[in-house]
């Protein structure tokens, strides 16, 4: 029997349709041929992008020059611009501002060839610092209420370039998805005076059925809610409202358990596209009693058509208990 499944957050509904549910071998992905053609992100190459802002290199070697391990550039095409006021302004019932943002790429390693998933353990941590160097940076930008941290992993999941990389984008507004789950924390909060995503860690901890793995400081589950198969959810155990505050040996443990996961993910699936997306708090916000950070991993299995648009509802093939289960049966594969 399908099931509707809300999710106890933002109240999105779901449908899980067990009546067509599917297995890992069902989605049958086809990985992305590896292009031979010319990468700006490959090191030698750093004179194609545009001045870097930010690089972890070797001592001694010059900026925007080869010696890098993780390298940040401002996008060459961005979503929004760096320079100017936002200009908010009001047309009858209709409100714009300018587009001003930073919009910036991180790119994870001189190799084309590597992934998170097989990467040095220390250079994925090295990542993840470079995520948090950014983020202080730009928060101090008066212009700025929020940034996104996402990953496009694979054509399907919107990568134009497959050299392993990563975007930022620092925004005037806090988006909505965070800003609906922002709402349901503080709803959550007034109920039962604890944080949401602190009560379901405890309850996906008690329950198992729908926990990947974890370790001192880090939880992986599948949504009660899942949208998509094989969606994952990253959260520390203790109770943080900002990625960026984390502290120093919590980077260390989030680097494993997201290395392990994508390690799953991706020989489970046959390395299948994926987006990745960091939630942080909004800065400025007072909820730091109520929202809690996280991480969120999609595989893009199946499509988005009109039921979905039209309804807001998603339909996954794969119920969240029967992916955690793959995904805990599947032995780690040794990365790199």
């Amino acid at each position: 029997m399908p099931e509707l499944r809300k999710d106890p957050v933002v109240g999105r509904w779901v449908i899980i349709s067990t009546e067509r549910s599917q297995r890992p071998s069902d989605f049958k992905h086809q990985p992305d041929p590896k292009g031979a053609g010319f990468c700006p992100f490959c090191a030698g190459n750093e004179d194609k992008t545009p001045g870097e802002v930010l690089a972890y290199r070797l001592s001694g070697s010059e900026p925007n020059t080869p010696g890098w391990r993780v390298r940040v550039v401002p996008n060459k095409y961005p979503a929004l611009r760096i320079e100017g006021a936002l200009g908010e302004r009001s047309a009858g019932m209709f409100e714009m501002m300018d587009g001003i943002g930073a919009h910036e790429v991180i790119i994870e390693t001189p190799d084309h060839q590597a992934t998170l998933a097989t990467l040095p353990l220390r250079h994925v941590e090295d990542v993840l610092w470079v995520f948090r160097d950014r983020i202080l940076d730009l928060k101090k930008d008066g212009r700025f209420s929020s940034a996104l941290v996402f990953k496009n992993h694979g054509a399907a999941a919107g990568a134009s370039l497959e050299h392993p990389h990563s975007q930022l984008i620092a925004l005037p507004i806090v988006p909505k998805a965070v800003e609906e789950e922002l709402d349901g924390c503080e709803r959550y909060y007034r109920s039962h005076q604890q944080c949401i995503y602190c009560a379901m860690i405890q309850q996906e901890s008690r329950a198992r059925s729908r926990v990947i793995l974890e370790n001192a400081e880090f939880i992986a589950f599948t949504p009660f809610a899942s949208r998509f198969p094989f969606e994952v959810y990253l959260l520390p155990k203790a109770h943080d409202a900002s990625f960026e505050k984390a502290h120093r040996e919590g980077y260390s443990y989030l680097a494993a358990i997201l290395q392990d996961v994508l390690r799953r993910t991706l020989s489970l699936l046959n390395d299948p596209p994926y987006n990745l997306m960091l939630h942080s708090a909004p800065w400025g916000e007072e909820c730091e009693h109520c929202y809690h950070w996280h991480m969120e991993i999609t595989p893009r299995l199946t499509g988005v058509a009109g039921f979905e648009w039209g309804t807001g509802f998603y339909i996954n093939p794969t119920p969240p208990e029967e992916a955690a289960r793959f995904l805990r049966e599947m032995q780690e594969p040794k990365g790199g």
